[in-house]
């Protein structure tokens, strides 16, 4: 981990530290891992009421020029075609080997302009993998840009009174908009199950965008402890951990990332990296899946720990763990054996060398409420 004076920060470093903000080094950034209230706390408060993050870490990227569908479809198992102008897609940079590099959001802002955003430890990685295969688009990262994510069911009525056009987007769609004359990109995403908004601005207006949106009482800070619990519950993976270059979006259950026309049979079937795997994989399925767990007791079962079978042998790993606030119950993700990826299935987990009974669940969690309309 690089020293505190080689972090980065964002423009909101000063505001988190008045806040209260506890500060820890992730992704090479100074960021706020949670406030005086408590994860748990934050959590529910995201749940109940209006959370708003501190995302500017993440990359923002905007790929263009002619033939930019065609380029970024060598690269992702999507059909980018299909997407109307301000739609959205999630979608994953796979590798050779059917493993998956990055995930990211690519949302079409013009015919042959896409909005990328990807993770922070791997947008250095990103730009350079854009312009090693497409080196016929215009690749800029747009490191002018903050992000802040709007999180939670009050979400929507600041923006109906900040930015109408903006409220009546359904999920992965965005807008261009105006809030209190800062222009921004709106987008109706996010990364914690809720319905909520992602709000791309100028660094110049991000303190008083954020000024703004903290005038509401009910909008709070949030930081990346409640971020985790909540991507948890709605079942969301972190790459990094529970999906890597060494899984393919089948293994991790996001078979459903993959355009049914980039399908065998499909009319632009194949063409992107690890095809050949990924796609034989979905016919024939894979060897191990992502699953979720419910935990019993109290204490979580925290990533790494091995996953055994009624016998003691080790079958699989947790990639994801922790206590769920909403559940009030420890939760988990973990690969196991196809074969034991049925919900319900009777496992355990290995913690300081205890077996703790976990059972699988279907995924999501907690009830995913994005707005569809």
């Amino acid at each position: 981990m690089p020293d505190n004076c080689d972090l980065k920060q964002t423009c909101f470093y000063d505001y988190h530290l008045a806040a209260g903000g506890k500060m820890v080094p992730f992704a090479g950034y100074q960021m706020p891992v949670q406030y005086p209230d408590g994860i748990m706390q934050e959590h529910l408060h995201c749940r109940e009421q209006a959370g708003l993050f501190d995302v500017s870490h993440m990359g923002q990227i905007l790929v263009q020029g002619q033939g930019a569908v065609q380029g970024l479809e060598r690269l992702v198992p999507v059909d980018l075609d299909a997407l109307a102008i301000n739609q959205q897609t999630y979608a994953t940079f796979t590798t050779e080997s059917g493993g998956i590099s990055d995930d990211l959001i690519i949302t079409r802002w013009a015919e042959n302009s896409f909005f990328l955003v990807v993770n922070a430890a791997c947008k250095v990685q990103d730009l350079a993998h854009l312009r090693q295969h497409l080196p016929e688009l215009e690749i800029n990262p747009l490191e002018d840009r903050q992000l802040l994510a709007l999180q939670g069911p009050r979400a929507k009525e600041v923006i109906a009174e900040l930015a109408p056009e903006a409220n009546s987007l359904v999920f992965m769609h965005g807008c261009h908009a105006s809030l209190n004359g800062m222009d921004c990109y709106i987008t109706r995403s996010g990364y914690t199950g809720e319905d909520g908004f992602e709000i791309s601005i100028a660094a110049s207006d991000g303190i008083a965008i954020a000024d703004l949106l903290l005038a509401y009482p009910y909008v709070s800070w949030i930081g990346l402890g409640a971020r985790d619990s909540l991507r948890l519950e709605a079942g969301l993976c972190l790459f990094g951990h529970d999906m890597d270059e060494q899984t393919t979006p089948i293994e991790a259950s996001i078979a459903w990332s993959i355009s049914q026309s980039r399908r065998a049979g499909g009319d632009k079937a194949g063409g992107f990296l690890g095809a050949d795997i990924i796609l034989d994989q979905l016919g024939n399925g894979a060897a191990k899946k992502r699953v979720g767990f419910v935990v019993d007791g109290r204490a979580p079962v925290r990533e790494g720990a091995d996953i055994v079978d009624q016998q003691g042998a080790v079958v699989g790993q947790i990639t994801s763990g922790g206590f769920g606030p909403s559940v009030q119950a420890p939760i988990a993700m973990g690969y196991v054996p196809t074969e034991l990826s049925t919900v319900g299935t009777q496992l355990q987990a290995m913690v300081r060398g205890k077996a703790r009974p976990i059972t699988v669940a279907k995924l999501p969690l907690v009830q995913q409420r994005y707005f569809r309309g």
